[in-house]
């Protein structure tokens, strides 16, 4: 009987593949403790030529999610009164979704406002994730006028606007 057989290097094979497979699922990375979501950014955004404040985030999904699945989230509204909800849902064709606020109004420099981002099954019947953010502005909401300053593709002054009024007399 030959040491290099055939049969011997077969069941050699099927145990060493056996022990390596037996230390990799060992020292695997489970996924179901990770978060759904990755949050990369987010802040106020100042839009002044539109007249616009609002504030947002953008998330990738990290730990697979279905096709169909809520992102949802709560804004803290800076003017007061209910919060703002904004959800969207996950498709197969992106892996980062963008959610932010309609315009808002109230922002204070420093001042924390909070957002709640919840991740629901396709029905919304199930909670599978959340988080808490805030985000603080740097500055006031008060630099920005209270009708856009521009109408139009070509940034044309808007007439409704009393800085343009007085912008665009003869001095």
């Amino acid at each position: 009987m030959t040491i290099f057989s055939v049969r011997n290097v077969l069941i050699s094979a099927i145990l060493l593949c056996a022990v390596l497979f037996a230390f990799g699922w060992y020292w695997r990375d489970d996924p179901s403790g990770d978060p759904y979501l990755k949050i990369l950014g987010g802040g106020f955004m100042f839009n002044y030529r539109q007249g616009e404040v609002f504030y947002g985030f953008t998330a990738q999904v990290i730990r697979p999610l279905a096709s169909g699945s809520v992102i949802e989230a709560s804004f803290e509204n800076p003017g007061g009164g209910e919060p703002l909800v904004v959800s969207e849902r996950v498709s197969t064709m992106t892996d980062r979704y963008s959610l932010r606020t309609p315009p808002v109004r109230g922002v204070e420099a420093k001042k924390p406002y909070q957002v709640s981002i919840r991740v629901y099954d396709r029905e919304r019947n199930t909670l599978l994730w959340s988080v808490e953010h805030s985000y603080a502005s740097v500055i006031s909401d008060t630099i920005v006028p209270d009708k856009p300053l521009t109408i139009g593709p070509g940034y044309n002054l808007n007439p409704d606007n009393p800085v343009n009024r007085t912008a665009g007399q003869p001095g």
